[in-house]
């Protein structure tokens, strides 16, 4: 049974502010430090963005080395030094096992829980935090923060006031606000002085100029290529999947590319339609194809090369009729086709709205933020960690292991930092 909440209770030692992965890390850590430690949630259970993650599967983190790790970390990455030298991903994979809860490793080093469920993640964290006593508050929004001369001594919530020596502000971001992320971390940190930086979606769908795409919604393109620029410089290039949509496009390519994405400048990005064949045997195949055709529509080849909803959008994109019979068909009309089955480009409009991102961009300012510690520069006893810093990350495990890392480290400082006052 998790605690109620009752008026009597007093102080704790450290509150923990958000039942997420920063959220619950901060607790295991800090109450493994020695802390009595109370984690305030507002949601109806702990964990709740971490069962969405991963298509429900938690990809957990990214089992590579720091170095590699900050090569994904497009803002701030240095900021991250020390939380990661106290948990990297190996020792993150480590602490879970410890816990009971099993991981692998798939492909792009993606680690996932056995069982590919992620309650088993969510789980395996509220059990250790039970066995190590920490207090659990379900039900229980936060409404402000509490301080004096010295410093953070507690916080306002709808059911009263709790005391205590420490806070870590652990309330996520703006995105999936069904989750609970509604932004309440940065009204903390302003109302107590603090920079915070604007607000953006990071990992989400992005919306074209062109408007083909939305022919085709709902059509999805396995094993193409995408690749963007700005101002004239190679930004991003992988392999994989593409979703069309009502809006242009998403998908784990689109998704990826949109983190890359710079402030200013416009983005273009191209598509390889046939990126396991070269211009030269595209150029050859697609000749074979309309020698053998003959009499056929135009269409009825480009179904040889794509899915049949996108055939005939393609040739308008070519500017082709596509019911034109192949053997009419002109070299530069064919010429097109392939330059366009190779690089074929869109341009980014926009970004869909922060909501619906993976993650937020922006946050509480890390130059307000120790990097050693996790704790502000300027408010003794108030602490941050996770999304609710403008700190965010590539996707593949990158930003869940910010918040675990982020968690562990302000966990542990807010424990230290009561022992030496209590010294």
């Amino acid at each position: 049974m998790h605690t109620a909440f009752t008026p009597n209770v007093k102080t704790s030692d450290v509150i923990v502010i958000g039942g997420g992965a920063a959220g619950m890390m901060a607790a295991l850590f800090a109450a493994q430090s020695g802390a009595r430690v109370t984690l305030l949630e507002k949601n109806e259970k702990l964990g709740k963005k971490i069962y969405i993650t991963g298509k429900g599967r938690c990809n957990v983190t990214n089992q590579c080395d720091v170095d590699t790790f900050l090569q994904n970390v497009p803002r701030n990455p240095r900021f991250l030094y020390s939380a990661l030298r106290l948990m990297a991903p190996d020792d993150l994979l480590a602490l879970l096992e410890s816990f009971g809860c099993e991981t692998k490793v798939e492909r792009g080093r993606r680690a996932f829980p056995v069982s590919d469920k992620a309650s088993d993640v969510t789980r395996a964290l509220e059990k250790a935090l039970r066995q190590l006593g920490v207090q659990i508050m379900l039900n229980t929004r936060v409404l402000g923060l509490v301080r004096n001369e010295e410093g953070i001594c507690g916080v306002e919530t709808e059911k009263g006031q709790i005391f205590c020596k420490a806070v870590i502000v652990c309330t996520g971001g703006v995105s999936y606000p069904s989750t609970g992320s509604t932004g309440d971390g940065y009204a903390f940190a302003e109302k107590m002085g603090l920079k915070v930086t604007e607000r953006k979606p990071s990992l989400v769908g992005l919306l074209t100029k062109e408007t083909w795409p939305m022919q085709l919604q709902g059509l999805t393109l396995k094993n193409v290529c995408l690749t963007g620029t700005c101002c004239g410089k190679i930004i991003y290039s992988e392999l994989g999947e593409l979703l069309f949509t009502h809006f242009g496009v998403s998908g784990p390519l689109v998704i990826e590319l949109s983190s890359h994405l710079p402030d200013k400048g416009e983005t273009l990005f191209y598509l390889d339609l046939k990126p396991g064949l070269t211009q030269k045997q595209l150029d050859q195949r697609l000749q074979r194809e309309i020698k053998a055709a003959g009499k056929k529509q135009v269409n009825s080849i480009l179904q040889t090369l794509l899915p049949q909803r996108m055939a005939s959008v393609f040739a308008d994109v070519c500017k082709i009729d596509g019911t034109k019979v192949c053997s009419q068909l002109k070299g530069k009309e064919r010429a097109l086709m392939v330059q366009l089955l190779k690089k074929l480009p869109l341009t980014v409009k926009g970004k869909r709205p922060i909501a619906e991102a993976i993650v937020t961009r922006g946050g509480v300012d890390v130059k307000e933020i120790a990097p050693g510690t996790m704790e502000s520069r300027k408010i003794p006893g108030l602490f941050f960690a996770g999304e609710v810093m403008d700190v965010d990350a590539h996707t593949g495990g990158y930003n869940l292991q910010i918040a675990f890392s982020t968690g562990a480290l302000a966990g542990k400082s807010a424990a230290e930092l009561i022992k030496d006052r209590n010294e």
